[in-house]
């Protein structure tokens, strides 16, 4: 994906930003001052830049559990604060950024002094070709000198004051900021996306996991189940509760916030108490999984012997069936309960386990 060319500025060294990147510091540190150049200051202080890293990295590490590095102390600052703070994974950024603001903790600030060791100085580096190895391994002091006796940077620095240091963006920088600012966060998303799938091998669909996910749409599934329902009763499988057409929520039984999909076999019909409680845990296998396929198994043979529940089932595939492997697979017709069965394990598990061993924990349905 190429930058675009502007006169004057060394755009060839921007576009190079991301080379050799081992860690994702570089990333939230540039997507943060993007977002505080397009805010209008030109002047911005580490605090404010590491804050903003923090906030941006909330989601994904509190609601998907995104490995950022191999020991990553962004990470880590943001478990911290989840597990000290109880702040939900999807708390409003403002409200993230207000309390980082006016924290106290010594743990909190140990850290984000820590991210600011290195990434202010290494982030230009492709600008400053000439500085090679151990030139880098001085004390910041020395680095911010040597910084700010360079040309054509995208941003020089101020005096070190720990937290309070400040960085000021080249007027002309800002303005190819504000100009091309969709493009480069395009920029910055794809290799953030392909940074992330390389620490993160086993997680599908990284694309859907950078930011807060728009509401989704499920309104063809919960009618296909409501046709069902006026036909024959039917329980959900956690706390076996009579389904009805005012009661029923659409469930994703691996968690959407790992599978980062509406696939049609991982779908099913519950309460909406139930499905609250059970949030983006993973409901036990060996209870719930022999569960979910006699539930599905009913809903597969009924699709089958009424029209009107097939037509039902044709609108969903349309939009929550993309594999036509596993369509055919899974919902071609006379399959017997133990070809079913093996089919939906063979579909299901690989992707449950991989979810289990991201460290989404185990649950049972407690009425």
């Amino acid at each position: 994906m190429k930058l675009p060319y502007e006169e004057n500025l060394e755009i060839n060294y921007l576009s190079r930003l991301f080379d050799n990147t081992s860690e994702c510091y570089k990333f939230f540190w540039f997507q943060a001052i993007l977002t505080k150049v397009l805010e209008g200051k030109d002047i911005i202080s580490y605090e404010e830049l590491i804050d903003e890293m923090i906030a941006d990295a909330w989601y994904m590490v509190t609601e998907y559990h995104l490995n950022l590095g191999p020991n990553d102390t962004l990470e880590k600052v943001v478990n911290y604060l989840q597990e000290t703070t109880q702040m939900k994974s999807s708390e409003k950024k403002e409200v993230l950024l207000e309390y980082l603001w006016e924290c106290t903790d010594r743990e909190v600030n140990d850290k984000k002094r820590q991210l600011t060791r290195n990434v202010p100085y290494r982030l230009q580096a492709p600008f400053m070709e000439h500085v090679k190895g151990k030139e880098w391994n001085v004390s910041e002091r020395t680095l911010i000198r040597k910084i700010n006796g360079e040309q054509h940077l995208m941003y020089y620095i101020g005096e070190l004051k720990g937290m309070n240091t400040t960085i000021r963006i080249e007027p002309r920088w800002s303005e190819y900021i504000h100009k091309n600012q969709e493009i480069i966060k395009g920029w910055i998303q794809y290799n953030m996306i392909t940074y992330l799938q390389r620490r993160n091998p086993s997680v599908p669909g990284i694309v859907d996991k950078l930011y807060p996910p728009q509401e989704r749409k499920l309104e063809k599934v919960k009618k296909y189940w409501k046709v069902l329902l006026e036909i024959q009763p039917m329980k959900e499988i956690y706390g076996h509760n009579e389904l009805n057409g005012q009661n029923i929520s659409i469930d994703h039984f691996v968690p959407w916030s790992y599978v980062a999909h509406d696939e049609f076999w991982n779908l099913h019909p519950t309460t909406r108490s139930i499905n609250s409680s059970k949030s983006n845990s993973l409901p036990d296998w060996d209870i719930y999984f022999p569960q979910l396929v006699s539930l599905e198994y009913q809903s597969y043979e009924m699709m089958w012997k009424y029209d009107s529940i097939h037509a039902a089932f044709e609108k969903c595939a349309k939009e929550h069936l993309n594999s036509f492997e596993i369509q055919g697979r899974l919902y071609r017709e006379g399959l017997s309960f133990d070809e079913f069965s093996n089919s939906l394990k063979e579909v299901i598990q690989p992707v449950y386990q991989s979810a289990k061993n991201c460290g989404f924990r185990n649950w049972i349905y407690s009425d």
